[in-house]
């Protein structure tokens, strides 16, 4: 569990036909951001390390045991704040993986958001605890 005075760690995931609005996200934030540990699944953190230049640490493919990989830090408490960008149209091969991630959210009663305006309240409310 993060201690006071320690960055809180942010995973990032977002499904490939939502990685536009998290690049987005990330980018109107950054600067709260900043101030966080960032991870996030392999695509996800590609793209905001290539596109924004910012560091994200990346933990594996999401279809590839990358979903997985997080939920098993979420499980550990290593995880702060989850923000997960699903693509509710698609079909996903990896449901289950998705499933088990948003389990161990829930679980480990995590801070956790599926959208950019409750990913806004919570990175700011993390960031201000701090």
């Amino acid at each position: 569990m993060q201690e006071r005075g320690e960055k809180p760690v942010v995973a990032l995931v977002a499904h490939d036909k939502r990685k536009p609005k998290m690049l987005e996200w990330v980018n109107a934030h950054r600067e709260l951001l900043k101030q966080c540990v960032l991870v996030g699944t392999e695509g996800t953190a590609k793209n905001i390390r290539d596109i924004l230049g910012l560091e994200v640490k990346s933990i594996g493919h999401g279809p590839l045991g990358g979903d997985i990989s997080i939920a098993y830090k979420v499980l550990k408490g290593e995880i702060s704040l989850l923000v997960f960008f699903i693509d509710t149209q698609t079909p996903h091969g990896h449901e289950h993986d998705i499933q088990s991630l948003i389990r161990a959210a829930v679980t480990k009663n995590i801070l956790f958001a599926l959208n950019a305006q409750t990913a806004e309240v919570l990175v700011r409310s993390l960031v201000k605890k701090r």
